[in-house]
């Protein structure tokens, strides 16, 4: 009943804005408030309804802010899709908002932009919290043929299924853009990760995972678990790098089933500040 009513509420009193960014326009909501803001970070094709259960579960204690990335949810199409717009992304919507020293929450690509964001700007937040995203694995790599027949084959794979992709987005599978833009940013988000250990070094405030256990469309359970101890050695050599907790659930239903456990993990982030409101 708890997530019910707050979602109800959520829908009716929480006001989407537009607003500018480049040759685009960004679908942003903001609960408002005095509590510490928290900025959640999409998967790459998922929009702002996916963080409902978390925002009902941390309650109006704190501020939450969401928006669709370029292409996703109501957001309009633009020209640039690459990883430093949506970088660049984050900034126009903290500046939107005026929230200061959040909490930015990153889920699977999104994890991705919280860990460089974050790292580019440590005085800015207060700390991030990964959701089964941002390790550091070079997936091209493992592809037999090299780096070159990996990136083809993925280029295959979204011109394969780029007929059933209107059809899914509706569901946060897909964005607005053709299948070789889907292809192109999956290609640079693999290049980023696989070359991301270092900036790992560069963490100096807290950042908390929640790694996900289950399968994944598309990925092995070899594959993922390779993929996931990526974050072994980063653990052992920064403190402040550490896992929140572990769940059962797969890459692509965490945000659903394991909410509690997201949440969790922010008011470890946020700590004795806003525990008891």
């Amino acid at each position: 009943m708890k997530n019910t009513a707050a979602n109800a509420a959520q829908k009716k009193t929480v006001p989407t804005t537009m607003i500018r960014v480049e040759d685009t326009e960004l679908a942003v909501t903001d609960t408002g408030g005095t509590g510490r803001p928290v900025v959640y970070l999409n998967g790459s094709y998922a929009t702002r309804k996916n963080w409902r259960h978390v925002i009902a579960e941390l309650g109006p204690g704190y501020r939450h802010i969401t928006f669709d990335e370029r292409a996703r949810g109501k957001s309009k199409r633009s020209a640039d899709y690459s990883f430093e717009a949506c970088l660049r992304d984050i900034d126009a919507v903290l500046a939107a908002t005026g929230a200061e020293n959040p909490i930015i929450v990153g889920w699977s690509y999104g994890a991705a932009l919280a860990l460089h964001w974050s790292t580019r700007n440590p005085g800015r937040l207060a700390g991030a919290v990964m959701v089964d995203g941002g390790y550091p694995w070079d997936y091209l790599a493992t592809v037999e043929g090299g780096r070159e027949a990996g990136k083809e084959q993925i280029r295959k794979m979204f011109r394969q299924f780029g007929w059933i992709m209107p059809l899914v987005r509706p569901l946060g599978m897909a964005a607005r853009m053709s299948a070789d833009a889907h292809a192109e940013i999956n290609i640079e988000l693999n290049e980023i990760v696989a070359e991301s250990e270092p900036v790992f070094d560069l963490v100096t405030f807290p950042m908390r995972f929640v790694v996900a256990t289950g399968a994944s469309l598309g990925g092995t359970e070899e594959g993922l678990a390779a993929m996931r101890a990526t974050l072994d050695p980063i653990l052992a050599r920064n403190s402040n790098v550490r896992v929140s907790s572990t769940v059962g659930s797969k890459h692509t239903t965490i945000v659903r089933k394991d909410f509690r456990a997201i949440a969790a993990a922010v008011r470890e982030v946020a700590g004795p500040e806003v525990a008891g409101r």
